[in-house]
C-alpha cells in the first residue's frame, strides 16, 4: 500500500498528537540500525501539487534528537518532531520522499507511529484515496421525453464544476478535480483565486464568464419554474455565486476591477492538469488610467441580474452586488475605452467587434430590471440611440447583446415599440433569412456552431413566453427544433455523457488527463485515440460544421472546444424546454 493524501490544507499547520503504542508508520520504511540509532526513509505521494511541505512525526516513546537534511526540523517535544521546507515542489500525483536519523537512548527503538502531511494523516492512506469513489453521473435519467431535459439541466451544473478555479468545496461532485491556481493574483499582492476556467485551458478571461454569469442569472430568474421543476434552483445558484463571488473579489478599489488571470499564449503551450499549474499567471486589470466599457458593462449587468436571484434569500449578498454593479457601470459609461485595449492579451481571444455600445444598454437594462429606477431605461435609451443597435443584429453571443437587449426592453419599457419591433426583426431573420446545416441546425458562426444555436434558442424561448403571443408558438416551435438538434435529433448528442453517442473526446485539458500519478505532460492526454479518461457530463461542444458534419476529434478544437459561455444561455434554454414539457 502507499500514502496518499487527498486534500491540500494549508501548508504551515502545527499540529500536535498524542503517541500512543503501535507499528511504524507505512510511510515510513527503516533503513538500518545501529546502537541508539536508526536510519530511515519517509515516502509519501499526494493527490494535489505543494510548493512547501510540512511532516509532523509523532514517536511512540521519547527520542533525544532526529536529523533530517532536506529541510529544516522543530522538536516539538520529546515525541513530536517538525521536519519543514518552505520552497519545495511536489506535482499532482508525486511523492515527496527524504531520508532522517533518530537517536536515542535506551533499549526500546522510538518508532514512527503517526505522521502528518500538510496537515493530513499519511499513515492510515492506502490505494483507497487515489479517489473517494469512482466518479459517475450523479444526475440521474428522469424519463423525459423526448429528451431528458432535467437530467442534462443537472449535468450542466456538473461541466461548471469541473470548470472551477481556487479550492472547491466539500460539496464538489466533480471528484477528479481539486484545489488550483491557489496563487492567483499573488502577482500584484491581491487574492484572486476561484472564478471559472474559460474552457478546456486554464485562463479567467473575465469578459466571457460575465457574460456566463449574466445568462445564468437570466435562465434563474425568468425560467425559475423549470428550474424547480428540476430540483436544480440551489445548484443554478450555486454555479452562479462561484462567478460573482470572484467579481466581488476581483473588484478591488473604486473603478478597479481585474478582468483577466493568466496569459492565453502561456497557457495554451501547456497541456496539463489546473492542479499541476506553475507557470507565470499574470493578472490584468481596467481602471481609471486604463478603462474598459464591454468588460466593465458586462461585469455590472451580471451582477445585476444575479442581484435579483438573491435579493429574497439573501438580500446582503444581494445589495452588496447591487452596488458594485451601479459603480461599474458609471464606470463603463463615463471612461469608455474598449477594454482589449487595456488588457491586451483578450485581443486575441476575446476582442469585442461588437464595441462597446450593447453592453452599455445590456446593463442599463439590468440595472432598471434590478432596482427599478427609471433612470437606466432613460440611459438604456440613450445607448440605443448613439449606437443605433436596432441594427445588425446576427447573433447572440459572448460579444454581441444587441438580441439580448430587444427581448429586455420590450419587458422593461413595453410602451416603446422599438425593442419589440426589433425582437421580432430579430426572430424572422433566424427563421427565414440565415443560414442553416443540412440538418437543420441554424448556422450563425463557425466557431462554437452549437453554442450560437443555443443562444438564439434561448431568445426565441423567451419571446415564446414573454414577448407577443400571436408569435408564440411558432416561437417555441422554432426554438425547440434547435435544442432537440443539439440533443440528439442529430443522430447523436452533442453533450458529452448525455444521450446516444455523445462526445467522448472534447478539447479540455483536464478531463482528458489521466488520475495521477501517472503523467499529463507527455503528450498522450492530448494525442491519444480513445476517450478522455473522465467524462465531462453536460458539456456542450462546439458542433458541426455548416455542412452539418461532426468528427470528435480532440484536436479539432474548433468543432470540439468547450467553454463556460457555450453552456450559458444553453442551460436557461433547458429550463425553458422544462417548462414547455
Amino acid at each position: 500500500m502507499k500514502c496518499v493524501v487527498v486534500n491540500l490544507l494549508v501548508l504551515h499547520l502545527a499540529l500536535l498528537l498524542t503517541g500512543v503504542g503501535g507499528e511504524m508508520c507505512e510511510c515510513v520504511t527503516l533503513d538500518h540500525e545501529w546502537g541508539g540509532s536508526y536510519a530511515a526513509k519517509f515516502s509519501a505521494s499526494t493527490l494535489h501539487p505543494f510548493v512547501a511541505f510540512e511532516v509532523v512525526l509523532t514517536l511512540d516513546q521519547p527520542a533525544g534528537s532526529l536529523e533530517f537534511w532536506t529541510g529544516e526540523i522543530e522538536k516539538m517535544d520529546d515525541t513530536h518532531f517538525k521536519l519543514y521546507n518552505d520552497n519545495f515542489l511536489v506535482g499532482t500525483g508525486g511523492y515527496l520522499k527524504f531520508d532522517f536519523q533518530v537517536h536515542y537512548s535506551g533499549d526500546s527503538r522510538p518508532d514512527v507511529i503517526d505522521a502528518t502531511m500538510n496537515g493530513v494523516d499519511v499513515c492510515d492512506g492506502g490505494d483507497r484515496w487515489t479517489t473517494e469513489t469512482p466518479y459517475e453521473n450523479s444526475c440521474l435519467s428522469t424519463g423525459m421525453l423526448p429528451y431528458d431535459y432535467s437530467q442534462a439541466l443537472c449535468m450542466s451544473f456538473l461541466f461548471y464544476e469541473a470548470q472551477r478555479s481556487g479550492h472547491l468545496p466539500d460539496t464538489q461532485r466533480v471528484t477528479w478535480r481539486w484545489d488550483s491556481a491557489m496563487n492567483d493574483g499573488g502577482d500584484v499582492g491581491l487574492n484572486l483565486t476561484g472564478g471559472y476556467y474559460d474552457a478546456g485551458d486554464h485562463v479567467k478571461f473575465g469578459f466571457p464568464m460575465s457574460f456566463t454569469a449574466t445568462m445564468l442569472a437570466w435562465g434563474l430568474i425568468d425560467f425559475a419554474e423549470g428550474y424547480e421543476t428540476a430540483g436544480q434552483t440551489d445548484y443554478g445558484r450555486e454555479a452562479l455565486k462561484w462567478a460573482t463571488d470572484y467579481f466581488l473579489e476581483a473588484y478591488t478599489a473604486y473603478w478597479e476591477f481585474y478582468g483577466q488571470v493568466g496569459e492565453g499564449g502561456i497557457d495554451h503551450g501547456y497541456w496539463g492538469r489546473p492542479e499541476d499549474m506553475f507557470m507565470k499567471r499574470p493578472s490584468a486589470k481596467i481602471d481609471t488610467e486604463a478603462p474598459g466599457s464591454e468588460l466593465a458593462a458586462e461585469t455590472a449587468a451580471a451582477l445585476a441580474a444575479a442581484s435579483i436571484v438573491f435579493k429574497e434569500d439573501d438580500p446582503d449578498y444581494s445589495t452588496k452586488m447591487l452596488g458594485v454593479a451601479k459603480e461599474l457601470y458609471d464606470f463603463a459609461d463615463e471612461l469608455r475605452e474598449y477594454y482589449h485595449n487595456s488588457i491586451k492579451d483578450a485581443a486575441g481571444f476575446y476582442r469585442s467587434w461588437s464595441g462597446y455600445g450593447d453592453e452599455l444598454c445590456w446593463a442599463a437594462l439590468w440595472l432598471n430590471r434590478a432596482t427599478g429606477n427609471k433612470t437606466y431605461l432613460t440611459k438604456a435609451q440613450e445607448h440605443w440611440d448613439e449606437f443605433t443597435l436596432a441594427e445588425d443584429a446576427l447573433q447572440f453571443s459572448w460579444d454581441d447583446k444587441k438580441a439580448g437587449d430587444y427581448a429586455l426592453g420590450s419587458m422593461l419599457d413595453p410602451e416603446n415599440p422599438q425593442y419589440e419591433t426589433a425582437l421580432k426583426a430579430f426572430l424572422e431573420y433566424l427563421k427565414n433569412d440565415a443560414s442553416y446545416t443540412p440538418g437543420g441546425l441554424v448556422f450563425l458562426d463557425e466557431w462554437g456552431s452549437n453554442r450560437h444555436a443555443a443562444n438564439v434558442a434561448f431568445i426565441s424561448l423567451w419571446a415564446a413566453k414573454y414577448g407577443d403571443q400571436a408569435d408564440s408558438e411558432a416561437n417555441r416551435q422554432w426554438a425547440e427544433g434547435q435544442m432537440n438538434y443539439i440533443m440528439g435529433d442529430a443522430g447523436h448528442s452533442f453533450v458529452v455523457g448525455f444521450g446516444v453517442d455523445p462526445p467522448q473526446r472534447p478539447h479540455h485539458r483536464s478531463s482528458s488527463c489521466p488520475l495521477p500519478p501517472a503523467s499529463c505532460t507527455d503528450g498522450w492526454a492530448q494525442n491519444q485515440d480513445g476517450p478522455n479518461p473522465h467524462v465531462l457530463y453536460g458539456a456542450l461542444v462546439g458542433g458541426p460544421a455548416k455542412d452539418g458534419t461532426y468528427v470528435d476529434d480532440r484536436k479539432d478544437y474548433q468543432h470540439n472546444e468547450v467553454a463556460c459561455d457555450y453552456n450559458a444561455a444553453y442551460t436557461g434554454a433547458l429550463a425553458a424546454m422544462i417548462e414547455n414539457s
